[in-house]
């Protein structure tokens, strides 16, 4: 059975005249352009410890097929905002599982993209959990809640924006949670 002990969160800008260019350029920067990358849902594993990007590429070789939850925008419009955002709600109990988020978006700043990546992922675990979840309450209500219940330990987030090339190359933005084996 594969579930992934440890996980790492990068994130990278590309820029190029092909879209798919400018997605292995992001790939690049992010550090992880050389491995095979499977999408997978967003389960944060029970146990699962969170590295250090360097710490965690360290532990892998290339051509190696990894499993991401990956966040990706890209636009070839110039100045236009973009972003992309994983989220996480990593429960108190360490044998419990967690939830990730992805938000690809347009026009967000890095500070409410991360935010509403968090608000997602943590939204996705309460109503897994049975919680009542009410979208239309504050941030600091709904973490009040969690608080209360004495489920979370904590929220976090990786979010890339970046403005789209002014020349109109293709300007890609990745964020992504890598499950080490």
């Amino acid at each position: 059975m594969y579930v992934p002990t440890r996980m790492f969160f990068t994130r990278g800008v590309g820029k190029h005249r092909e879209k798919l260019s400018s997605f292995e350029m992001a790939l690049r920067a992010a550090g992880i352009a050389h491995f095979n990358l499977v999408r997978v849902s967003s389960i944060f594993p029970p146990g699962c410890k969170i590295v250090q990007r360097d710490a965690g590429l360290k532990l892998l070789k290339a051509g190696q097929i990894l499993h991401v939850v990956l966040a990706e925008a890209a636009t070839n419009e110039p100045r236009r905002l973009l972003a992309s955002s994983i989220g996480v709600a990593i429960p108190r109990d360490p044998d419990q599982f967690g939830y990730l988020s992805e938000f690809h978006g347009f026009g967000v700043t890095d500070q409410k993209a991360g935010d509403y990546a968090e608000d997602l992922a943590a939204e996705m675990f309460a109503t897994v959990m049975g919680l009542e979840f009410n979208a239309e309450k504050s941030w600091d209500e709904r973490r009040e809640i969690w608080k209360i219940s004495d489920i979370f330990l904590k929220t976090r987030n990786v979010t890339q924006s970046a403005l789209g090339d002014k020349n109109a190359l293709w300007t890609t933005t990745i964020a992504a949670a890598v499950l080490i084996p």
